[in-house]
């Protein structure tokens, strides 16, 4: 019986999409992610919290602030927006802790950040400026801000996966 199947062209060209569409599926959703973690301790910048904003020749300076939280997948640590001394604004994450996952960025938005299922998925409905790649799902991390970025407009941080349009964990910042 089984022989008379194997010989039929109709059963290879099941087997074949049922092997293309597993393949598809891997790619797709990743799931050995759920098992893996990576790591990045990147030095992060001092700030001076004693500076005035906007005093001249300081030092870093604090701009703002927030502590993340869980969205689709557990997340922790904290975030700060940074301008340093030679004028750049950097994001640091701190003791960053989420999900490994496909396609992971850092996006600073102007959506808020809502707890809950309700926040998973605002914030590619407004204004966003990618970051770059999120580096690792665990640590300390830098990511520079692009020069001309209107930060007054963008009130919060989302670990965002772009495969799935849903938002790891995200952070409201506040005016240090």
């Amino acid at each position: 019986m089984i022989g008379r199947l194997a010989r039929k062209p109709l059963t290879w060209i099941v087997v074949a999409l049922l092997v293309a569409g597993g393949g598809f599926g891997l790619y797709w959703f990743q799931p050995w992610k759920l098992f893996t973690s990576k790591t990045v301790n990147e030095a992060l910048p001092s700030v001076d919290t004693s500076v005035p904003l906007g005093t001249t020749d300081a030092g870093n300076t604090l701009l703002a602030s927030g502590t993340i939280i869980t969205q689709e997948h557990e997340s922790s640590g904290t975030v700060r927006l940074v301008k340093l001394a030679d004028g750049r604004v950097q994001l640091l994450f701190e003791n960053l802790s989420t999900s490994d996952g496909p396609d992971l960025h850092v996006w600073l938005t102007d959506q808020p950040v809502l707890a809950g299922r309700d926040g998973w998925f605002v914030f590619d409905d407004g204004r966003y400026v990618e970051l770059g790649a999120l580096k690792a799902n665990k640590g300390n991390q830098v990511y520079d801000v692009p020069v001309g970025t209107d930060l007054d407009a963008l009130t919060s941080v989302t670990i965002w996966c772009k495969r799935f349009a849903v938002s790891f964990g995200a952070a409201e910042l506040s005016a240090a």
